[in-house]
């Protein structure tokens, strides 16, 4: 069967999931105030660092007593971070639905070692967090970036656990209302729902988080790059400024101006409306038809951010093949870039829902996705 090539593309086709598009209003000249060719140390560099801090604060509403540092390596880098410099203490519960939760259960069980229960659930479905003991650590990953399977809520998370709740909140920072009496340690990339530069993460930790680096010293020796502590005490620079190592100033001005942005559009619940509404629109496609599906079983456990798809016509012959082709052709009529599936994902489709993208732009993103579909189904 033939169907009409759509006559409009969207204005902005970037639906990478990172680094994801930027903030609608960006251009060039927004990074004209960015504190180049200066030390970052410098009093006006230093401003910018403290800002970004601050402005984190305010969007996420963290609260007071809680740390926020800028680190290196991105959402990976902050991550790495807590579980080198905290793990060990205690057994941990480590918990996984995707394939970047799953990469730290294999550092934290084949690289520190330490005693753990590992809990993971197949693409598309999630672990009940009922089933864990908060005696013990928790390691999880709160949206999964390559499943599109999320947690609806941190409610089951006891307020009086004994142990800590490290959570890598990338792909759900800026997308979700975190409940921050449950997290200890949250980690994320501003590449992702904001749409800024890579190579830099936020760590944000609890006042239990704080106390246990104070308190315990993991028995393997900790990288520069990782240390926290100094003689048994917080590096408190790191969350007033002073990075660890040397920050790119340019990054940090296009995350100051994203975030600026994020204010202007409602702060933290306009862009969960934002993304909300962008999910909706692929979520309704996906309902009316019956060759394409949510990968996430449960309704409930949907991510409105990296909303990830399968194609579920039995006619389809190559699942990967089909998939693979679909998103090239997208990608080749300027529709839809980078929404291949991620690579140790089940064949389908991954599109970035997060708050720089626009609904308009999803909606006719998708006439292009059914016509493409049902090209290579012909294509057979």
């Amino acid at each position: 069967m033939a169907i009409k090539r759509p006559a409009l593309r969207p204005e902005n086709p970037r639906f990478s999931s990172g680094p994801c598009t930027k903030p609608p209003t960006w251009t060039h000249s927004s990074l004209t105030d960015a504190w180049l060719g200066r030390s970052h140390r410098a009093a006006g560099g230093k401003d910018k660092l403290v800002k970004a801090i601050s402005q984190t604060r305010h969007v996420l509403k963290v609260p007071e007593d809680y740390k926020i540092g800028i680190v290196p390596a991105s959402d990976t880098g902050a991550f790495e971070m807590a579980l080198w410099s905290m793990l060990g203490e205690r057994p941990v519960q480590m918990v996984a639905w995707e394939s970047f939760g799953a990469g730290w259960v294999s550092d934290v069980v084949k690289q520190l070692k330490v005693e753990a229960s590992e809990h993971i659930a197949l693409y598309g479905h999630i672990f009940d967090m009922s089933d864990l003991n908060y005696d013990d650590d928790v390691c999880f990953t709160w949206n999964g970036t390559t499943s599109g399977v999320c947690l609806a809520s941190g409610d089951i998370i006891p307020v009086d656990r004994a142990g800590l709740t490290l959570c890598d909140a990338t792909s759900a920072a800026f997308a979700v209302d975190l409940p921050w009496d449950k997290l200890d340690v949250t980690t994320f990339s501003w590449q992702k729902v904001l749409g800024g530069e890579a190579a830099h993460g936020v760590l944000i930790l609890s006042p239990r988080a704080v106390a246990r680096l104070e308190s315990y010293t993991p028995v393997w020796p900790i990288p520069k790059i990782f240390r926290l502590t100094k003689g048994g005490k917080l590096i408190d620079g790191i969350f007033t400024g002073a990075t660890i190592n040397t920050p790119s100033m340019l990054c940090v001005e296009d995350y100051l101006f994203a975030l600026e942005w994020a204010l202007s559009v409602g702060g933290l619940k306009g862009l969960m409306t934002r993304a909300q509404a962008n999910a909706q629109a692929i979520w309704n496609f996906c309902a009316a038809r019956d060759w394409i599906d949510n990968l996430a079983v449960d309704p409930t456990t949907r991510s409105v951010t990296s909303v990830c798809l399968k194609f579920t016509d039995p006619n389809i012959k190559d699942p990967s093949g089909f998939a693979k082709s679909v998103a090239r052709r997208l990608e080749m009529e300027g529709a839809a870039l980078d929404v291949g599936s991620y690579r140790e994902a089940p064949a389908g489709l991954r599109i970035w829902c997060g708050a720089t993208v626009e609904t308009t732009d999803v909606e006719t993103m998708l006439p292009w996705l059914e016509w493409a579909y049902q090209t290579e189904l012909n294509a057979q």
